[in-house]
């Protein structure tokens, strides 16, 4: 398979997730990246956000089907602006919106 510019552009910007993560105090903490065993790692070693390195060891706590940057850092800025306990629903729910799958719950 040959794979062009504008394909390749196309597969980098659908790579994004949102990822909630549940630290060691019952928190949790919202954010986005391109590979999420790479940045569960870095968070888990404290060399993330300065957010989740006092409240470490953290847990992946849900997370999004890939998407855009774009939509991944929407969807990352309305999550932060719910209560705790619509975070993990409200991450579900937009999946669910968009047609696919549910994503994986792994706590």
């Amino acid at each position: 398979m040959i794979i062009n510019m504008k394909t390749k552009k196309a597969l980098i910007n659908k790579a994004w997730v949102v990822y909630i993560l549940r630290c060691r105090d019952d928190t949790l903490y919202t954010g986005i990246t391109n590979n999420i065993e790479k940045r569960l790692i870095a968070h888990n070693r404290g060399m993330a956000a300065k957010y989740t390195r006092s409240r470490r060891p953290v847990v992946l706590s849900t997370i999004s089907n890939p998407m855009s940057r774009t939509d991944a850092m929407r969807l990352e800025i309305k999550i932060k602006k719910l209560a705790k306990e619509k975070k993990i629903s409200t991450l579900k729910m937009y999946a669910k919106k968009r047609g696919k799958n549910i994503p994986k719950n792994i706590s």
